[in-house]
Protein backbone atom coordinates (compact mmCIF):
# COMPACT_ATOMS: atom_id res chain seq x y z
CA UNK A 1 0.00 0.00 0.00
CA UNK A 2 3.20 2.06 0.72
CA UNK A 3 4.33 2.21 -2.25
CA UNK A 4 0.77 2.65 -4.44
CA UNK A 5 0.66 5.84 -1.99
CA UNK A 6 4.08 7.26 -2.56
CA UNK A 7 3.28 6.91 -6.15
CA UNK A 8 1.35 9.95 -5.79
CA UNK A 9 4.53 12.14 -4.97
CA UNK A 10 6.50 10.84 -7.73
CA UNK A 11 6.05 13.82 -9.68
CA UNK A 12 7.60 15.42 -12.27
CA UNK A 13 9.96 15.79 -15.17
CA UNK A 14 11.70 17.19 -18.31
CA UNK A 15 10.83 16.13 -21.47
CA UNK A 16 10.94 15.69 -25.51
CA UNK A 17 8.16 16.26 -27.33
CA UNK A 18 7.55 14.98 -31.00
CA UNK A 19 4.24 15.27 -33.01
CA UNK A 20 2.21 17.54 -35.65
CA UNK A 21 0.47 20.52 -33.51
CA UNK A 22 -2.25 21.62 -35.88
CA UNK A 23 -4.67 23.72 -34.18
CA UNK A 24 -3.03 25.62 -31.46
CA UNK A 25 0.27 27.79 -31.31
CA UNK A 26 1.80 25.54 -27.76
CA UNK A 27 4.90 27.51 -27.73
CA UNK A 28 5.44 29.19 -24.04
CA UNK A 29 5.21 28.83 -20.50
CA UNK A 30 2.43 27.19 -19.09
CA UNK A 31 1.84 26.80 -15.58
CA UNK A 32 -0.95 25.15 -13.01
CA UNK A 33 -1.76 23.77 -9.66
CA UNK A 34 -2.05 19.68 -9.54
CA UNK A 35 -4.28 18.83 -6.04
CA UNK A 36 -2.94 15.34 -4.87
CA UNK A 37 -4.43 16.45 -1.63
CA UNK A 38 -4.09 18.98 0.76
CA UNK A 39 -0.66 19.92 -0.34
CA UNK A 40 -0.84 21.52 -3.82
CA UNK A 41 1.79 21.31 -6.04
CA UNK A 42 2.97 24.45 -8.76
CA UNK A 43 3.24 22.62 -11.67
CA UNK A 44 5.35 24.60 -14.53
CA UNK A 45 5.21 22.71 -18.45
CA UNK A 46 7.63 25.20 -21.16
CA UNK A 47 7.48 24.12 -25.19
CA UNK A 48 9.63 25.23 -27.48
CA UNK A 49 10.09 24.29 -31.68
CA UNK A 50 13.24 23.54 -33.22
CA UNK A 51 14.61 24.52 -36.29
CA UNK A 52 13.19 21.03 -37.99
CA UNK A 53 9.51 22.14 -36.58
CA UNK A 54 9.90 19.47 -33.68
CA UNK A 55 8.20 20.50 -30.69
CA UNK A 56 10.11 19.77 -27.24
CA UNK A 57 9.70 20.67 -24.02
CA UNK A 58 10.19 20.33 -20.50
CA UNK A 59 7.60 19.93 -16.90
CA UNK A 60 8.77 19.90 -13.72
CA UNK A 61 7.36 20.82 -9.94
CA UNK A 62 8.68 23.80 -8.47
CA UNK A 63 7.42 22.72 -5.37
CA UNK A 64 8.42 18.83 -4.94
CA UNK A 65 11.01 17.83 -7.47
CA UNK A 66 12.32 19.88 -10.48
CA UNK A 67 14.64 16.76 -12.31
CA UNK A 68 14.28 15.48 -15.71
CA UNK A 69 11.60 12.52 -16.25
CA UNK A 70 11.23 12.14 -20.10
CA UNK A 71 8.04 12.55 -21.77
CA UNK A 72 7.66 9.80 -24.39
CA UNK A 73 4.92 11.01 -26.86
CA UNK A 74 2.83 14.00 -27.77
CA UNK A 75 -0.23 13.96 -29.79
CA UNK A 76 -2.61 17.17 -30.51
CA UNK A 77 -6.29 16.40 -32.44
CA UNK A 78 -7.85 19.60 -33.09
CA UNK A 79 -8.19 21.01 -29.19
CA UNK A 80 -7.12 17.82 -27.80
CA UNK A 81 -3.84 17.72 -26.26
CA UNK A 82 -2.03 14.49 -24.79
CA UNK A 83 1.53 13.52 -23.99
CA UNK A 84 2.99 10.40 -21.98
CA UNK A 85 5.37 9.89 -19.48
CA UNK A 86 6.46 5.88 -19.86
CA UNK A 87 9.44 6.17 -16.88
CA UNK A 88 6.42 6.91 -14.59
CA UNK A 89 3.78 5.18 -16.57
CA UNK A 90 2.18 8.62 -16.52
CA UNK A 91 -0.02 10.34 -18.99
CA UNK A 92 -2.02 13.75 -19.53
CA UNK A 93 -5.08 14.21 -21.50
CA UNK A 94 -6.55 18.23 -21.78
CA UNK A 95 -8.27 20.15 -24.15
CA UNK A 96 -7.23 23.54 -25.47
CA UNK A 97 -9.08 26.46 -25.22
CA UNK A 98 -10.19 27.96 -28.16
CA UNK A 99 -8.39 31.45 -27.25
CA UNK A 100 -5.27 29.36 -26.61
CA UNK A 101 -4.65 30.46 -23.14
CA UNK A 102 -5.58 27.39 -20.97
CA UNK A 103 -5.59 23.61 -21.00
CA UNK A 104 -7.85 21.57 -19.43
CA UNK A 105 -7.10 17.89 -18.26
CA UNK A 106 -6.07 15.31 -16.00
CA UNK A 107 -2.78 13.64 -14.69
CA UNK A 108 -2.77 10.04 -14.06
CA UNK A 109 -0.25 7.73 -12.61
CA UNK A 110 -0.69 4.07 -13.88
CA UNK A 111 -3.95 2.79 -13.44
CA UNK A 112 -4.52 5.58 -10.08
CA UNK A 113 -7.47 7.95 -9.62
CA UNK A 114 -6.46 10.74 -12.66
CA UNK A 115 -5.92 14.16 -10.49
CA UNK A 116 -7.58 17.86 -12.12
CA UNK A 117 -4.49 19.84 -13.80
CA UNK A 118 -5.51 22.80 -15.54
CA UNK A 119 -2.33 24.71 -17.29
CA UNK A 120 -2.75 28.57 -18.31
CA UNK A 121 -0.52 30.54 -20.36
CA UNK A 122 2.26 32.35 -18.17
CA UNK A 123 3.44 36.02 -18.81
CA UNK A 124 6.27 37.58 -17.50
CA UNK A 125 4.72 39.15 -14.84
CA UNK A 126 2.90 36.14 -14.14
CA UNK A 127 5.23 33.34 -14.72
CA UNK A 128 6.49 31.32 -11.58
CA UNK A 129 10.34 30.27 -11.22
CA UNK A 130 12.18 27.60 -9.14
CA UNK A 131 13.09 29.50 -5.99
CA UNK A 132 16.86 29.87 -5.65
CA UNK A 133 17.72 29.12 -2.14
CA UNK A 134 20.23 26.33 -1.93
CA UNK A 135 24.08 25.75 -2.55
CA UNK A 136 24.48 22.81 -4.35
CA UNK A 137 27.51 20.38 -4.10
CA UNK A 138 28.85 17.21 -4.70
CA UNK A 139 30.52 14.53 -2.57
CA UNK A 140 32.26 11.56 -3.17
CA UNK A 141 30.88 8.84 -0.91
CA UNK A 142 33.04 5.28 -3.20
CA UNK A 143 34.68 4.70 -5.80
CA UNK A 144 33.28 6.92 -8.95
CA UNK A 145 30.04 7.80 -7.20
CA UNK A 146 29.18 11.29 -6.13
CA UNK A 147 26.01 12.47 -4.51
CA UNK A 148 24.54 15.72 -4.94
CA UNK A 149 24.32 18.16 -1.58
CA UNK A 150 22.21 21.11 -0.93
CA UNK A 151 22.57 23.17 1.37
CA UNK A 152 19.52 25.54 2.43
CA UNK A 153 21.69 27.32 4.85
CA UNK A 154 21.40 28.79 8.77
CA UNK A 155 22.54 28.08 12.16
CA UNK A 156 22.96 25.48 15.02
CA UNK A 157 22.24 22.22 15.09
CA UNK A 158 22.64 20.55 11.81
CA UNK A 159 19.69 18.74 9.64
CA UNK A 160 19.87 16.53 7.00
CA UNK A 161 16.90 15.74 4.70
CA UNK A 162 16.48 12.59 2.58
CA UNK A 163 13.65 12.29 0.09
CA UNK A 164 11.36 9.27 -0.52
CA UNK A 165 11.56 6.74 -3.69
CA UNK A 166 12.24 8.81 -6.93
CA UNK A 167 12.84 11.68 -5.53
CA UNK A 168 15.52 13.72 -4.84
CA UNK A 169 16.63 16.29 -2.02
CA UNK A 170 15.00 19.12 -4.08
CA UNK A 171 11.39 17.66 -2.92
CA UNK A 172 12.19 19.83 0.53
CA UNK A 173 13.14 23.45 -1.00
CA UNK A 174 9.97 24.91 0.25
CA UNK A 175 9.79 23.25 3.52
CA UNK A 176 13.67 23.01 4.25
CA UNK A 177 13.75 26.95 4.76
CA UNK A 178 11.34 27.80 7.31
CA UNK A 179 13.79 25.63 9.68
CA UNK A 180 16.95 27.43 9.13
CA UNK A 181 16.07 30.26 11.46
CA UNK A 182 16.95 27.82 14.16
CA UNK A 183 19.22 25.02 12.73
CA UNK A 184 21.93 24.56 9.89
CA UNK A 185 19.65 22.52 6.71
CA UNK A 186 21.03 19.98 3.86
CA UNK A 187 19.82 17.73 2.31
CA UNK A 188 20.91 15.01 0.43
CA UNK A 189 20.13 12.97 -3.32
CA UNK A 190 20.60 9.40 -2.81
CA UNK A 191 22.18 7.55 -5.16
CA UNK A 192 21.16 6.63 -8.40
CA UNK A 193 19.01 9.54 -8.77
CA UNK A 194 18.59 13.28 -10.29
CA UNK A 195 21.78 14.89 -10.06
CA UNK A 196 23.70 12.26 -8.28
CA UNK A 197 25.61 9.09 -9.66
CA UNK A 198 23.98 6.16 -10.85
CA UNK A 199 26.16 3.35 -10.50
CA UNK A 200 24.88 0.25 -11.42
CA UNK A 201 24.92 -2.00 -7.86
CA UNK A 202 25.22 -0.55 -3.99
CA UNK A 203 21.97 -0.04 -3.54
CA UNK A 204 21.08 -2.08 -0.32
CA UNK A 205 19.49 -0.50 2.63
CA UNK A 206 23.01 0.01 4.83
CA UNK A 207 24.78 1.05 1.99
CA UNK A 208 22.40 4.00 1.27
CA UNK A 209 22.86 4.39 4.96
CA UNK A 210 26.84 4.48 4.67
CA UNK A 211 26.28 6.91 2.01
CA UNK A 212 24.44 9.09 4.49
CA UNK A 213 27.31 8.50 7.20
CA UNK A 214 29.99 9.26 4.03
CA UNK A 215 28.36 12.69 3.68
CA UNK A 216 28.18 13.34 7.42
CA UNK A 217 31.67 13.07 6.98
CA UNK A 218 32.88 15.17 4.65
CA UNK A 219 30.61 17.91 5.90
CA UNK A 220 31.95 17.47 9.42
CA UNK A 221 28.57 17.53 11.27
CA UNK A 222 28.53 17.00 14.96
CA UNK A 223 25.88 14.22 15.66
CA UNK A 224 22.69 15.75 13.10
CA UNK A 225 19.32 15.16 13.13
CA UNK A 226 18.18 13.11 9.72
CA UNK A 227 15.23 13.71 8.54
CA UNK A 228 13.75 11.03 6.22
CA UNK A 229 10.43 10.68 4.00
CA UNK A 230 9.01 7.45 3.04
CA UNK A 231 11.57 5.07 2.01
CA UNK A 232 14.58 7.09 3.54
CA UNK A 233 12.95 5.59 6.51
CA UNK A 234 15.35 2.75 6.01
CA UNK A 235 18.61 4.85 5.33
CA UNK A 236 17.68 6.72 9.40
CA UNK A 237 17.09 3.07 11.07
CA UNK A 238 20.41 1.64 8.88
CA UNK A 239 22.40 4.65 10.64
CA UNK A 240 20.67 4.56 13.89
CA UNK A 241 20.80 0.88 14.56
CA UNK A 242 24.57 0.38 13.29
CA UNK A 243 26.17 3.63 14.21
CA UNK A 244 24.21 5.65 16.88
CA UNK A 245 27.15 7.76 17.83
CA UNK A 246 26.68 9.64 14.34
CA UNK A 247 23.48 10.93 15.33
CA UNK A 248 21.41 13.00 18.10
CA UNK A 249 18.23 12.06 16.60
CA UNK A 250 16.01 10.78 13.45
CA UNK A 251 12.36 11.98 12.44
CA UNK A 252 10.57 9.64 9.76
CA UNK A 253 8.26 11.84 8.27
CA UNK A 254 5.06 8.63 7.26
CA UNK A 255 8.45 6.83 7.08
CA UNK A 256 8.09 4.43 9.66
CA UNK A 257 6.99 1.11 7.82
CA UNK A 258 8.87 -2.23 7.57
CA UNK A 259 11.45 -1.10 5.98
CA UNK A 260 12.16 0.88 8.73
CA UNK A 261 10.93 -1.00 11.68
CA UNK A 262 9.97 -4.48 11.10
CA UNK A 263 6.91 -5.63 12.86
CA UNK A 264 7.78 -9.23 13.20
CA UNK A 265 3.96 -10.13 14.22
CA UNK A 266 3.06 -8.56 10.83
CA UNK A 267 6.20 -8.33 8.94
CA UNK A 268 5.91 -6.12 5.60
CA UNK A 269 5.39 -7.54 2.10
CA UNK A 270 8.08 -5.36 0.27
CA UNK A 271 10.82 -6.49 3.16
CA UNK A 272 9.82 -9.80 3.06
CA UNK A 273 10.09 -9.98 -0.31
CA UNK A 274 13.61 -8.85 -0.30
CA UNK A 275 14.99 -11.31 2.04
CA UNK A 276 13.56 -14.17 0.13
CA UNK A 277 14.96 -13.02 -2.87
CA UNK A 278 18.32 -12.99 -1.38
CA UNK A 279 17.70 -16.21 0.26
CA UNK A 280 16.41 -17.81 -2.72
CA UNK A 281 19.60 -16.46 -4.86
CA UNK A 282 21.62 -18.46 -2.75
CA UNK A 283 19.53 -21.54 -2.80
CA UNK A 284 20.99 -22.67 -6.14
CA UNK A 285 23.26 -26.34 -6.64
CA UNK A 286 24.48 -28.04 -4.20
CA UNK A 287 22.84 -26.03 -1.57
CA UNK A 288 19.74 -27.61 -2.00
CA UNK A 289 21.17 -30.43 0.14
CA UNK A 290 21.90 -28.01 2.73
CA UNK A 291 20.06 -28.64 5.90
CA UNK A 292 20.73 -25.15 6.91
CA UNK A 293 19.89 -23.70 3.60
CA UNK A 294 16.93 -25.48 3.76
CA UNK A 295 15.77 -24.33 6.83
CA UNK A 296 16.59 -20.91 6.22
CA UNK A 297 14.01 -21.42 3.29
CA UNK A 298 11.36 -23.09 5.27
CA UNK A 299 11.66 -20.53 8.18
CA UNK A 300 10.89 -17.39 6.02
CA UNK A 301 8.00 -18.96 4.26
CA UNK A 302 5.64 -18.10 6.99
CA UNK A 303 6.22 -14.44 7.25
CA UNK A 304 6.28 -14.23 3.29
CA UNK A 305 2.89 -15.89 3.05
CA UNK A 306 1.52 -13.77 5.75
CA UNK A 307 2.82 -10.64 4.12
CA UNK A 308 1.08 -12.14 0.89
CA UNK A 309 -2.04 -12.64 2.45
CA UNK A 310 -1.86 -8.95 3.98
CA UNK A 311 -1.65 -7.51 0.01
CA UNK A 312 -4.36 -10.08 -1.30
CA UNK A 313 -6.62 -8.18 1.64
CA UNK A 314 -5.04 -4.81 0.01
CA UNK A 315 -5.83 -5.59 -4.03
CA UNK A 316 -9.70 -7.02 -3.08
CA UNK A 317 -10.11 -4.14 -1.08
CA UNK A 318 -8.81 -1.39 -3.50
CA UNK A 319 -10.81 0.86 -6.18
CA UNK A 320 -9.70 -0.70 -9.29
CA UNK A 321 -9.10 2.68 -10.62
CA UNK A 322 -5.78 2.56 -8.11
CA UNK A 323 -4.53 -0.69 -9.10
CA UNK A 324 -1.08 -0.45 -11.19
CA UNK A 325 -1.51 -1.63 -14.51
CA UNK A 326 -0.23 -4.81 -15.61
CA UNK A 327 0.50 -3.57 -18.91
CA UNK A 328 2.40 -0.21 -18.32
CA UNK A 329 5.73 0.72 -18.67
CA UNK A 330 8.68 -1.25 -16.60
CA UNK A 331 9.73 0.55 -13.73
CA UNK A 332 13.50 2.34 -13.44
CA UNK A 333 16.10 -0.19 -12.45
CA UNK A 334 17.01 2.42 -9.60
CA UNK A 335 13.62 2.04 -7.59
CA UNK A 336 13.92 -1.84 -8.24
CA UNK A 337 17.37 -1.89 -6.47
CA UNK A 338 16.00 0.10 -3.39
CA UNK A 339 13.50 -2.01 -3.22
CA UNK A 340 15.21 -5.11 -3.52
CA UNK A 341 17.95 -4.12 -1.00
CA UNK A 342 15.60 -3.61 2.01
CA UNK A 343 16.37 -4.86 5.40
CA UNK A 344 14.65 -5.52 8.76
CA UNK A 345 15.48 -3.32 11.31
CA UNK A 346 14.39 -3.94 14.94
CA UNK A 347 16.19 -1.71 17.12
CA UNK A 348 17.12 1.78 16.85
CA UNK A 349 18.46 3.27 20.08
CA UNK A 350 18.20 7.21 19.29
CA UNK A 351 15.90 9.76 20.30
CA UNK A 352 13.00 9.50 17.19
CA UNK A 353 10.00 11.06 16.16
CA UNK A 354 7.86 9.26 13.80
CA UNK A 355 4.95 11.23 12.36
CA UNK A 356 2.22 8.54 10.59
CA UNK A 357 -0.65 10.12 8.31
CA UNK A 358 -3.47 7.72 9.46
CA UNK A 359 -5.53 6.86 7.38
CA UNK A 360 -3.75 8.02 4.39
CA UNK A 361 -5.77 11.30 2.44
CA UNK A 362 -5.75 10.20 -1.43
CA UNK A 363 -7.52 13.22 -3.13
CA UNK A 364 -10.62 13.70 -4.27
CA UNK A 365 -11.88 10.38 -6.81
CA UNK A 366 -14.87 11.17 -8.20
CA UNK A 367 -16.61 7.33 -10.12
CA UNK A 368 -15.55 5.63 -7.15
CA UNK A 369 -17.93 3.97 -5.07
CA UNK A 370 -18.03 5.73 -1.68
CA UNK A 371 -18.79 2.33 0.10
CA UNK A 372 -15.31 0.66 -1.80
CA UNK A 373 -13.89 3.88 -1.08
CA UNK A 374 -14.27 3.71 2.95
CA UNK A 375 -13.50 -0.02 3.08
CA UNK A 376 -10.10 0.63 1.44
CA UNK A 377 -9.41 3.80 3.61
CA UNK A 378 -10.40 1.41 6.99
CA UNK A 379 -7.85 -1.12 5.83
CA UNK A 380 -5.59 1.30 5.25
CA UNK A 381 -6.07 3.17 9.02
CA UNK A 382 -5.99 -0.50 10.42
CA UNK A 383 -2.61 -1.20 8.51
CA UNK A 384 -0.93 1.79 9.10
CA UNK A 385 -2.17 1.97 12.66
CA UNK A 386 -1.02 -1.39 13.52
CA UNK A 387 2.47 -0.37 11.88
CA UNK A 388 2.65 3.14 13.75
CA UNK A 389 1.73 1.22 16.90
CA UNK A 390 4.21 -1.39 16.88
CA UNK A 391 6.76 1.18 16.03
CA UNK A 392 5.46 2.86 19.08
CA UNK A 393 5.33 -0.59 21.59
CA UNK A 394 9.21 -1.18 20.05
CA UNK A 395 11.49 1.23 19.93
CA UNK A 396 11.28 3.12 23.33
CA UNK A 397 12.81 5.70 22.34
CA UNK A 398 10.34 7.23 19.73
CA UNK A 399 7.55 9.32 20.04
CA UNK A 400 4.98 8.44 17.20
CA UNK A 401 2.78 11.40 16.47
CA UNK A 402 -0.65 10.61 14.12
CA UNK A 403 -1.96 12.63 11.84
CA UNK A 404 -5.40 11.85 10.25
CA UNK A 405 -6.09 12.43 6.71
CA UNK A 406 -2.85 13.99 6.11
CA UNK A 407 -0.80 13.09 3.13
CA UNK A 408 1.53 10.65 2.80
CA UNK A 409 4.23 13.60 2.17
CA UNK A 410 2.58 15.08 5.50
CA UNK A 411 5.50 17.76 4.87
CA UNK A 412 3.23 19.37 2.58
CA UNK A 413 -0.31 18.26 3.45
CA UNK A 414 0.17 19.22 7.20
CA UNK A 415 3.01 22.07 7.08
CA UNK A 416 1.90 23.31 9.99
CA UNK A 417 1.83 20.30 12.38
CA UNK A 418 4.81 18.76 11.05
CA UNK A 419 7.21 22.27 12.21
CA UNK A 420 5.54 22.59 15.45
CA UNK A 421 6.67 18.45 15.87
CA UNK A 422 9.59 19.26 14.65
CA UNK A 423 10.59 22.05 16.71
CA UNK A 424 9.10 20.21 19.66
CA UNK A 425 11.05 17.42 19.41
CA UNK A 426 14.35 19.10 18.51
CA UNK A 427 14.20 21.44 21.11
CA UNK A 428 14.07 18.75 23.67
CA UNK A 429 17.34 17.06 22.47
CA UNK A 430 21.07 17.21 23.98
Amino acid sequence: MRRLIRLHFLLISIASLSARLEAQDLAGQWQGMLHPGPGDLRIVLQISKTATGRWVGAMYSIDDDPDAWVFSSVTVDGSSFRYSVDSVRGAYEGQISKDGASIVGLWTLGREQPLPLEFRRAGKETAWTIPKQHKVQFIGVENDVQLEVLDWGGSGRSLVFLAGLGGTAHVFDRFAPKLTGSYHVYGITRRGFGNSSKPAIGYSADRLGDDVLAVIDALKLDKPVLVGHSIAGEELSSVGSRHPEKVAGLIYLDAGYSYAYYDREHGGLDTDLAEFKRKLDQFQGNSTYDRKAVQDILQTLPAFERALRGRLAEIDTMPTSMLPSQTSSPVPAPLLNVLAGEEKYTEIPVPILAIYAIPHNLGSMPGVDAAKLAAFEALDEITTGTQAKAFEDGVPTARVVRLKHASHAVYVSNEADVLRDMNLFLTRLH
